[in-house]
Parts: C-alpha cells; structure tokens; sequence
C-alpha cells in the first residue's frame, strides 16, 4: 500500500473512530436522555394513579350519590304526581269556588241593585211624605187658625144671634112679628154668594101671619143692615124712628116703603149694595113704626 492510501485509510480510520466516539457519545446522551424521561414517565405514572383511584373514589361517591338522587327523584316523581293530581283538583275545586263565587257575586250584585232601588223609593217616599209632612204641618197651622177663627167667628156669631134674639124678645109684638125670616146674598148674576168680593145685592125675605086688625093697614117699612158691631153699611142715609112701648129707636135704614099690611102675607125687600163689604158677619132688621117685625144674620168670607 502506497503512503497515499494509507493516509486515506487512516483518515478513513480517525473518522470512523470520531463517528464511534460521536455515536457513543449520543448514545449515552439519549440513554441518560431515556432514564430522566422513564424517571419523569414514573413520576407521571404515579400521579396518573394516583389521580386514577382518587377519581374512581370520587365515581363511587358519584354512583351512591346517583343511586340516592334517582331514590330520591323517584320519590319525588311520586310527590310531583301526587302533587300534580292534588294540585288538579284544587284547581278543580278553585275553579268551581269561583264560579260559585261568581255567581254568589252576580246574586249579590242583583240583591244590591235591588236593594238600592228599594233605597231609592224608600228615600223617594221619605222625601214624599217630608213633603206631605210640611204640607200637613201647614195644613194643620192653617185649620189650626181657621179652627181659632172659627171659633172666634162662632162666639161672635152667637154673641150676634143673642143679641138679635134678645132685641127680638124686647122689641117685638107678641102678635105682630115676621116669621120665616131669611135673608140671602147675591152676585152680579142671581146667584146665592158668600164671598165678600162678590156680594152685590141683599135680598130679605118673611111672612106676616096673624095680625091683629089694629096693626093692620098702610105702614112704613124700614130696612137695616149692620156689620156684627152694629155699624151701619155703606148707603144707610134713610133717617126713621121706631116706637115701642113709649120707646123710641133713631134708624139708619138702606131701603124703606110703605106697606098695607094685611093679616097674612109673605113680604121682602132687595137692596143694591153701595160698597163692597168686608168679610166679616152682618145682621139684617126690618122694622115698622112701632117695632121690630123680624132680624137675621149672614156671613162674608
């Protein structure tokens, strides 16, 4: 072998011996590599187990905790049930309380519309009869002072008819005097008034029966109207006398004539009111010459 080739093989050698040593030196580095890997895959390994029997301690507890819970949601499917039928029946029940409810609602609503209306025509009628009430009451004020009036008018009337019937006894013949005494009121038309705004003529009416001849023959008459204190009326300017039993009477009369009087007839007299009188009593007289033949009152309202 030439020297040429021997530094080729001795190159050749020196590389293969680096690659050797190269190669070994790599080996052992991914040896030393390997076991600090194997010792970290161990350590890792052991975690893992460790956490591999911890979990499967936690899923055991999961499973009891599972088994419990599906005991206890079948036990509560069993309520949910039971409170779902219950639940429907006391919306059943709800709802037929409150269409009860409703209908006790729509009574009561009937029964206080009734008893509104009732209220109305109660107060209505209380308002009627207050009304009626103060009417009465001044109804009742009014013949209260028609009744105190009245009476008033009747002790008047009475005082008047005592007086007529005293000057009757006092001034009258026993056997010359009127009977059948009327005395009448009337309007503007002929008939029969006693308001005092309507009264426009007296009318005097009576019989003489039984006259004794010596009161027979021509005689005056004399008509006399007074109100109840014995003032004459309006048109009284008619100046007479009348004598009886030597007592002699001044007169104030509306109306006078000459008489023939026979021993039965039925005389009268009409007068035309002057003035309108008041209301109030009145007393109409006839007399004659020698007495009081007859007298009667009247009322004006």
């Amino acid at each position: 072998m030439n020297k040429r080739t021997l530094s080729v093989i001795a190159v050749l050698l020196a590389l293969a011996l680096i690659i050797a040593g190269y190669w070994g030196w790599r080996q052992s580095q991914l040896n030393r590599s390997l076991t600090l890997d194997q010792e970290d895959m161990q350590e890792e390994l052991g975690s893992v187990n460790a956490l591999k029997e911890e979990l499967k301690w936690e899923v055991d507890s999961l499973q009891k905790a599972y088994l419990t819970l599906a005991e206890e949601n079948e036990t509560l499917q069993g309520s949910l049930a039971d409170n779902e039928s219950r639940l429907a029946r006391k919306d059943a029940e709800l709802r037929a309380a409150q269409k009860n409810a409703a209908g006790q609602v729509n009574s009561l609503r009937a029964e206080i519309q009734n008893l509104l209306a009732i209220k109305n025509e109660l107060e209505s009628s209380i308002n009627q009869l207050q009304t009626e009430n103060d009417s009465l009451k001044v109804r009742t004020g009014a013949l209260e002072r028609d009744l105190n009036l009245a009476q008033e008018e009747k002790a008047a009337l009475s005082n008047l008819n005592q007086t007529i019937q005293g000057e009757l006894r006092r001034l009258t013949l026993a056997n010359f005097k009127a009977t059948a005494f009327q005395v009448e009121v009337e309007g503007r038309r002929p008939v029969a008034t006693s308001r005092s705004g309507k009264a426009r003529r007296v009318l005097v009416t009576f019989d003489l029966t039984g006259v004794p001849n010596e009161y027979q023959g021509i005689r005056p008459l004399y008509l006399v109207i007074t109100n109840d204190k014995g003032v004459p009326v309006g048109g009284s300017d008619i100046q007479a006398k009348s004598t009886v039993n030597g007592q002699v009477m001044e007169l104030l009369a509306v109306k006078a004539k000459d008489v023939n009087i026979t021993a039965n007839q039925r005389l009268s007299f009409t007068h035309d009111l002057e003035d309108r009188l008041r209301p109030g009593f009145y007393r109409v007289s006839v007399y004659t010459d020698i007495g009081l033949l007859g007298a009667a009152s009247f009322r004006l309202q």
